[in-house]
């Protein structure tokens, strides 16, 4: 079996060809405006622009912003606007200017009306609707000269005589319109009552919630026509969305400072708490669960970085990532058990008081598999440190994969390479050791650290046997893959003849009763696929293993989430060159039926994937990643689950895929892209920039940025 070092080889041609990481695109970047930026207090009804500078109406005054501030303007400088004409028997909602005219919205109909003329109701068309429009809203002529709409059937616009008209179905999120107005290159902008709609070239971006805006009420839009900045007036202040060009690369730059910045903590990397709500001035480091998970995919991130680019800086910091997860694994009670955190003893929370005994007691009045463990946090054997037990499958699962990573692609010297052995065989023996679970300090099991065949085959572990046996495995496959100890190999070949862990590979993951479907079971799976597959050598294997990778892909296909969506591709496209190179012909495997191995060549020659949706979704994750609940169960353009036992907030877009990142509550790449309802801490955290650099220099690394359908 080639390492993945040389793997790296078959691509690099492309590598140096690749040019999307450095290709520009548009990045919207939110600033906020409100009393506590000088902003005078009240509600924003109308915002024009002078000289690509506005100028608000708030609470009856008027200010300017200038030079970074605001300033009250003079009554004599407002910029009035011509009266709408009446239409008689209806209430006019909204006017606009339209051909040596007026196009207005009535609570009754559209109407175009000339001086002199009586006015026309209008009908808008298509080969898919006919609408007798009501309370038309808003109204706006774009740079193009169409006219548009928003009333309650929907959005449409007329272009030249065809119109063109717009529904939940075509993608329009919400039809409670407030105003419209039009920015460069045919962008238009409708305000609504909860929240602005963006449309760019028929597409829909929907800015709601404090994400995007200081408050949902939209009153005002105005939009330069110099570069696109959208100001949207609310209750409760205005934001400014500015159109930013950026990179990739330059995106990833940003990220990797925030990480620096404001979640490196001893070299643990993990979310950061805001001591202020949504004042990202008040960040404090702070620690999380899955401290060595985080960490791990941090490091796993700058050692794709590495590989793909050769940037000394990320060797260094995939080297100081490494060293932080050794040390997860050294401080701990017996050799080969990892922590889940490192803390100094003079943390400021009282982490034992917060974890008492007490506590364990009443979390086990709900969750009966609570683990009664006291301390959790011991002391190291040194004094100077707490350590967190109670380590789960998706710390394990986050060590292997980047040591797998690391070993391959950025330890060179031996001394580097052997600090690799030491850690992974430690860790694995200990598995080995205790019959494969992860042992604590009181030396019982940890709660989610069971492989083991009699956990499998028990009422409470029976739908964790196709994960765990999938990620057992992996474990294997990558210490027989670092230290070269074949051990590993006689260890896996127990599994697999005498519990059958291979075929419980087969179904790696659950999709159904919806309470066992996690979405960070979806990383963990993931995760040691891809260390499970990359080390196999049994074409037999690699066969029920590439029917495994397909069976976890399917569930998370349409989430839209670059990371899980570059793991899958870049191990489909491995299986691609290996049936090219004829690896699973004429080798006798499966005689008991022989059209297995065809049948699988045949169904997962290619990939299900597309690059297009990597890029869109490292597009779109935003530069701020403070976490907002979002609450898109109003929607018009969302299918609800309708699954049996399904929570009444899960469901996904009309086309079948997750709403856009930016659309949505969880940012993190490891949560469940379907919840319309969500929050990653109400303002409180800001998530590290981990969840762009690993998928985007991961497939930057495999060569999965160009767009279009699997390559």
């Amino acid at each position: 079996m080639k390492p993945l070092f040389y793997w790296c080889l078959l691509f690099s041609s492309h590598l140096l060809a690749q040019s999307v990481p450095n290709q520009k695109f548009v990045q919207e970047v939110v600033t906020l405006h409100t009393s506590t930026t000088g902003l005078p207090d009240g509600k924003v009804n109308h915002i024009t622009l002078m000289n690509n500078q506005p100028i608000a109406s708030v609470a009856g005054k008027s200010t300017k912003f200038n030079d970074g501030k605001w300033t009250a303007v003079a009554a004599g400088k407002a910029v009035s606007q011509p009266p709408t004409p009446n239409i008689q028997g209806t209430k006019v909602l909204a006017g606009v200017p339209y051909k040596n005219g007026w196009a207005i919205g009535c609570e009754e109909g559209l109407y175009f009306y000339q001086k002199g003329k009586s006015p026309e109701r209008i009908f808008p068309k298509n080969k898919h609707y006919s609408w007798s429009l009501r309370h038309v809203t808003a109204l706006v002529t774009d740079s193009k000269g169409r006219l548009w709409f928003g009333s309650e059937e929907g959005v449409g616009y007329l272009d030249v005589d065809k119109w063109k008209l717009f529904t939940g179905k075509e993608g329009l999120p919400y039809n409670q319109f407030t105003c419209a107005a039009a920015g460069p290159d045919g962008l238009v902008w409708f305000g609504t009552n909860k929240g602005a709609i963006e449309v760019d070239q028929d597409q829909f971006k929907y800015r709601f919630s404090r994400r995007w805006l200081p408050d949902d009420q939209v009153n005002a839009i105005a939009v330069q026509t110099d570069n696109g900045t959208a100001w949207i007036g609310t209750d409760k202040g205005i934001s400014q969305i500015t159109r930013q060009s950026l990179s990739l690369e330059e995106k990833a730059q940003l990220f990797t400072k925030q990480v620096e910045e404001r979640h490196n903590r001893m070299g643990f990397v993990a979310q950061s708490h805001l001591k202020e709500q949504f004042n990202i001035a008040t960040s404090e480091v702070a620690i999380s669960d899955n401290d060595g998970m985080y960490t791990s995919m941090y490091g796993a991130a700058q050692a794709f970085r590495y590989a793909a680019t050769g940037d000394p800086e990320a060797k260094a910091l995939a080297d100081r990532s490494f060293k932080a997860c050794k040390w997860l694994v050294d401080i701990t009670h017996e050799k080969g058990f990892p922590a889940r955190v490192i803390i100094p003893v003079d943390w400021p929370e009282k982490v034992n008081e917060i974890y008492s005994r007490e506590d364990n007691l009443r979390n086990q009045q709900h969750d009966p598999m609570w683990k009664d463990i006291y301390p959790r946090f011991p002391k190291s054997k040194d004094g100077k440190y707490y350590w967190k037990c109670d380590t789960s499958s998706d710390e394990l699962a986050g060590h292997f994969f980047f040591y797998g990573i690391y070993y391959d692609l950025v330890a060179k010297t031996e001394e580097e390479k052997q600090a690799v052995r030491d850690v992974v065989g430690d860790i694995t023996d200990h598995l080995i050791r205790h019959g494969y679970k992860l042992v604590d300090h009181d030396g019982k099991v940890t709660r989610w650290g069971d492989f083991s065949p009699e956990y499998f085959n028990s009422v409470y572990g029976y739908d964790q046997r196709g994960l765990n046996s999938a990620v057992m495995l992996s474990f294997l496959n990558v210490a027989r893959h670092v230290t070269g100890d074949k051990k590993y190999d006689a260890e896996a070949k127990i599994l697999r003849d005498k519990y059958n862990y291979h075929i419980n590979a087969l179904h790696p993951k659950e999709f159904f009763p919806p309470e066992n479907v996690v979405p960070w079971d979806n990383n963990i799976c993931l995760m040691s696929l891809y260390g499970l597959i990359n080390y196999e050598t049994d074409p037999s294997l690699l066969l029920m293993y590439r029917q495994g990778l397909e069976v976890a892909w399917q569930h998370i296909s349409k989430q839209k989430n670059a990371f899980w969506d570059a793991i899958y591709a870049a191990l489909a496209n491995r299986f691609t060159q290996q049936a090219d190179q004829k690896m699973f012909e004429n080798k006798g495997l499966f005689p008991e039926n022989r059209l297995y191995t065809s049948k699988v060549v045949k169904a997962h020659y290619k990939g299900n994937y597309r690059t297009g949706f990597i890029l869109e979704n490292l597009q779109k994750i935003p530069l701020d990643l403070i976490g907002y609940t979002m609450d898109n169960t109003h929607r018009l353009d969302v299918v609800f689950d309708a699954s049996p036992l399904q929570d009444k907030n899960i469901g996904w877009r009309t086309d079948g895929y997750a709403l856009p990142i930016d659309e949505r509550g969880h940012v993190r790449q490891d949560r469940d892209g379907f919840a319309l309802l969500a929050s990653e801490g109400d303002g409180h955290d800001e998530h590290e920039g981990t969840f762009f650099l690993l998928p985007y220099y991961m497939a930057y690394y495999h060569g999965l940025l160009e767009v279009g359908e699997a390559k």
